[in-house]
């Protein structure tokens, strides 16, 4: 499966998922998370019993476009929420995704694209690769992401990232427990692989069940606070403050804020 903004090869027991917008750092856009989806749903049908995920070009995930979110701003409200619920069902789709995930990092992974990294089951990454959730930075929040980052690395830790945006390098994301590994840049899609490999060879079963009881035993609650978040993200995106942060990012100013 080749689209617009993804590509999905599968060989034997084995599918890749490579986010193909180098020219963007792999933003996220409307069409690349459709086009995700149906290869997660291709993958879940197909006979490929592990999926590894990485990114073309030296970026892993820029997060959202936003070009694309300046743009769906303008719409009615109904339509910002729904555009919001588009992304926190993404998030899910990687959090509960029924076979193993494998994410490769290469380079920025960065607001969304941290968490598409990060949800995986097995985050591996270059040294070199950077993480982040800059939103406040740009006058929006990362509300979407924010229930997953908390379960990963508990409270504390998380409102000291998500409230300064602070970029961090790999080595302090693998100590917070948000990746895996560290594989350096050469050997990473070959350690990806491997990993892959030894997944593939125990019981898609159990793995499946394993993957199952994790994800139901705090589906409810996550789905009422994905639902907060959703509103959360429609609000802000309505401001001045995310208006100006947007513009100022893209002009590359430092922002005045209005508040």
């Amino acid at each position: 499966m080749t689209g617009e903004t993804i590509q999905l090869e599968q060989d034997q027991h084995i599918a890749t998922l490579t986010l193909n917008r180098p020219d963007k750092r792999n933003a996220i856009s409307s069409t690349m998370m459709d086009e995700a989806q149906a290869a997660f749903d291709e993958v879940e049908r197909g006979p490929a019993r592990v999926l590894v995920l990485t990114g073309a070009g030296p970026a892993f995930c820029a997060g959202m476009d936003l070009a694309y979110l300046t743009e769906s701003s303008a719409q009615s409200i109904e339509t910002i929420r729904h555009d919001a619920r588009k992304v926190a069902r993404l998030f899910s789709r990687i959090y509960s995704f029924p076979k193993p995930l494998v994410a490769a990092v290469r380079g920025s992974a960065l607001a969304g694209g941290c968490g598409l990294a990060t949800l995986a089951d097995f985050t591996l990454a270059e040294p070199e690769a950077q993480f982040g959730y800059p939103e406040v930075r740009v006058g929006f929040i990362p509300a979407l992401i924010s229930p997953f980052v908390v379960r990963q690395i508990g409270e504390k830790r998380a409102r000291e990232l998500l409230l300064s945006g602070r970029i961090f390098n790999a080595e302090e994301a693998r100590a917070l427990g948000l990746v895996s590994e560290i594989v350096l840049s050469e050997k990473l899609m070959e350690r990806a692989r491997e990993m892959a490999e030894i997944l593939a060879a125990m019981s898609p079963m159990a793995l499946t069940h394993t993957k199952r009881l994790l994800v139901r035993v705090q589906a409810a609650q996550l789905e009422r606070e994905l639902e907060a978040g959703v509103e959360a993200s429609a609000e802000m995106r309505g401001t001045a403050d995310f208006r100006e942060g947007v513009a100022a990012f893209l002009e590359k100013r430092k922002p005045v804020w209005r508040g």
